[in-house]
């Protein structure tokens, strides 16, 4: 029997982690996609190297070369395309990387492919997004509603989406867009806003932190664990014919929800009063010295230009067709999952800040240093 062999594009991610370890666990030979820099960011891959089965390749999905190459190399069964300029807000600051990236690269992928003549022995994942809905024209949102995109990061992922459904079309080959809604984990970057608030809510609970400031606490998002999304990428590749899926709970939150849930896993019961910029989320119940102070502000430099406020995903087609349970985790518990992560994460921050401060308060009276 030939051997399943896995490129990941996007591997150093949190769903690329988590990807390759469910690849792996199936008997998977992996292969990721790392670019070379000054700084380290393999912390979440960091305990596969080493693997017998998972091997790190440096190229980039600016450079075709360097893709044509690789896949050259690997001769993949199987291609998830993880790999984007992944946050929103950025890409109003930076539309032209977030174009040649997330748009440009997925095409990039499948002429790597088309070159080495592997159209019809390699399958092709893309790592799609529910911003595509953004200005949303149906509620919940499945694979027939309308894409109404309402950012440089939506749109460049639209141009992704169509051309793997015209390459399918136009040269058969088995390439996927998976819809994904709002997935998170206690590996998500700290950047957005789901795991900006699990670490502020563990920071505020041991005193490191005074304040979280935020958004729109309206923005409604449907929030699954990136853990169980994985499976419905791979579930989407052992598919009979080549489809595109929503992957989704059918669930949906608002910020403010996802925040009142992360405060009261760390302890903290709050009370929001006040609307819009004026809303404050007021301690009511939790460590004394918290207890009636505002710890929750909305702050204008976290309003986007164009703001998405209503995603909601339908996932009956990947429940029916591949199988899928989106609700192995649920929200409680993805957010109890992060808040505890990031609670010993803190605990451990600090612990460490206590022996170099003591290390330097002997350091001094030795007159080591000065």
């Amino acid at each position: 029997m030939a051997k399943n062999i896995a490129l990941i594009t996007g591997v150093t991610g949190q769903d690329g982690s988590y990807l390759s370890e469910f690849l792996l666990a199936k008997g998977y030979e992996v292969h990721g996609i790392i670019r070379r820099s000054s700084v380290d960011f393999r912390e979440r891959i960091a305990h596969l190297e080493g693997t017998p089965n998972f091997h790190l390749h440096y190229a980039d999905m600016g450079d075709s070369m360097s893709l044509v190459k690789l896949v050259g190399k690997v001769q993949p069964t199987e291609i998830y395309n993880l790999a984007a300029q992944s946050h929103v807000q950025v890409s109003f600051d930076a539309p032209e990387f977030t174009a040649d990236v997330d748009a440009v690269g997925v095409l990039r992928v499948l002429e790597a492919v088309r070159t080495n003549h592997l159209e019809k022995t390699c399958k092709i994942y893309q790592a799609s997004t529910s911003e595509l809905y953004g200005k949303v024209e149906e509620v919940p949102q499945n694979e027939n509603t309308p894409f109404h995109p309402y950012s440089p990061y939506a749109v460049a992922k639209l141009y992704g989406f169509w051309i793997i459904k015209e390459y399918r079309e136009a040269y058969d080959m088995f390439c996927c867009s998976g819809i994904l809604f709002n997935h998170e984990s206690e590996r998500r970057g700290e950047t957005f806003v789901t795991r900006k608030i699990t670490l502020a809510a563990a920071r505020i609970a041991q005193g490191k932190q005074e304040k979280l400031f935020l958004g729109n606490l309206d923005s409604l998002r449907d929030w699954g664990y990136a853990k169980d999304y994985v499976e419905c990428m791979w579930l989407i590749l052992q598919n009979d014919k080549p489809e595109d899926f929503v992957i989704a709970t059918g669930v949906q939150h608002s910020v403010r929800e996802f925040t009142d849930a992360a405060f009261k896993a760390a302890g903290i019961t709050l009370k929001f009063e006040g609307e819009g910029m004026d809303e404050k989320g007021i301690c009511v119940d939790g460590p004394a010295e918290l207890v009636g102070k505002t710890l929750v502000e909305v702050s204008p430099d976290f309003y986007r230009p164009t703001d998405v406020v209503n995603l909601w995903g339908d996932p009956t087609k990947a429940k029916t067709k591949l199988g899928w349970n989106p609700m192995t985790t649920t929200f409680e518990q993805l957010v109890e999952i992060m808040v505890k992560h990031d609670m010993a994460k803190v605990a451990a921050d600090n612990a460490a800040d206590n022996i170099r401060k003591m290390n330097l308060a002997e350091y001094l009276e030795k007159g080591i240093v000065k």
